[in-house]
């Protein structure tokens, strides 16, 4: 009998990671049974959706709370889906809020659990590795230095790279992508990134567009916005204002990044992306005042910016919450593109993530792992 996999990704990166993972479970073992939660990138890769991540991008503790409804129904179906497939294993990829909890329902019924890109225990307070003890079997994680951790407390814990070291890179060469966006080679290019959930393009998006705005008037400067896949333009573009000149980006996330003199990241694996390409940028987010209270209560370290906390030190500035205003962003922002030494030395500084990130490989490795534990179960 062919092997028996679920998966659950419940949000957009998830779905990005995850497809890989598929491609590469396909390749191993062509005759691979993969079902659970993703999105469409999954789905083209072979897996069988029982639940479409679209209305699951949601975070944070008052919007959990809100969402409370489809969680519990999520969960539910999904616990009808561990009785009805009876699964060899269960694979769980980052969503550390829901995952963790259904890894409890899976290992009281004996299915043993593979996580993969780990709940970012570094952040928050660490007594909550000792719980994971009992609930994962296998731990696959994407930055070296969280080995250590996961090892101090006996759970077997594998380094397999950053997936972004597979798929990351430019389509074209920055005249085509001037030319396809329409674009004025002649000027400089900032580029926003407001996120990939709906409450971040609500509560983030207008905030940054008026900056852009700021740093429009007295530069030859042009703005593009990274439209992530899940969302489309016409939802991104009720937030940037009236009269927005702003470019919308589909299917080019990577060459902008690239080819931005600057740019303004939502916090978040973004951070990363662009600091793959040396791109100067600056860190935002916001979100319920609630949430981000009690956030500060549990979370224990000074950058909030994968980039800086990545690299080891703040390269970049961030801006959160209250500091996230127009005015301030304009500022900081307006330093890179105006001072080449300054972006030049951002960029060199930046240069340390491909070497955190690894090389290419992880999605096979992982893979590997699933298919490994599942022989065994």
């Amino acid at each position: 009998m062919p092997p028996r996999v679920l998966m659950i990704a419940g949000e957009a990166s998830g779905d990005l990671h995850g497809s890989a993972v598929v491609r590469a479970l396909k390749v191993l073992s062509p005759s691979v049974d993969v079902a659970g939660v993703g999105g469409d990138r999954m789905r083209r890769e072979g897996m069988e959706l029982v639940r479409d991540i679209a209305d699951l991008g949601f975070m944070g503790f008052v919007e959990v709370l809100r969402n409370l409804g489809t969680i519990r129904d999520l969960k539910r179906m999904l616990i009808g889906e561990l009785e009805r497939r009876r699964p060899d294993v269960v694979v769980l990829i980052d969503y550390p809020g829901f995952n963790l909890r259904f890894a409890r329902e899976a290992k009281s019924r004996g299915i043993p659990v593979l996580y993969y890109i780990s709940p970012q225990v570094w952040a928050w307070h660490r007594g909550r590795v000792k719980k994971m003890r009992s609930l994962v079997d296998r731990m696959k994680v994407v930055f070296p230095f969280e080995v250590e951790i996961y090892r101090n407390e006996g759970i077997d814990v594998e380094f397999v790279g950053h997936p972004l070291a597979e798929h990351i890179g430019t389509s074209c060469t920055r005249a085509e992508f001037f030319r396809r966006n329409g674009l004025d080679p002649s000027k400089k290019l900032l580029g926003l990134f407001p996120g990939s959930r709906r409450q971040e393009i609500e509560r983030i998006l207008p905030v940054i567009s008026r900056a852009a705005d700021l740093l429009c008037t007295g530069r030859k400067l042009q703005v593009a916005i990274g439209v992530a896949p899940n969302l489309g333009k016409e939802f991104v573009g009720r937030f940037t204002g009236a009269g927005s000149r702003a470019v919308m980006v589909e299917d080019g996330t990577y060459d902008l990044m690239a080819y931005a003199d600057a740019a303004i990241v939502t916090s978040g694996t973004a951070t990363l992306e662009a600091g793959w390409f040396g791109t100067p940028m600056a860190v935002v987010y916001r979100t319920s005042p609630l949430t981000y209270c009690i956030g500060r209560l549990l979370v224990d370290i000074r950058s909030i910016g994968l980039v800086n906390i990545v690299a080891g030190k703040s390269i970049v500035p961030e801006f959160i919450q209250g500091a996230m205003t127009a005015g301030k962003l304009s500022e900081a922002v307006g330093r890179f593109l105006d001072d080449e030494s300054l972006a030049a030395s951002v960029r060199r500084e930046l240069s340390v993530i491909r070497e955190k990130l690894g090389g290419p490989g992880a999605s096979g490795r992982v893979a590997s792992g699933i298919l490994s534990l599942a022989g065994g179960a």
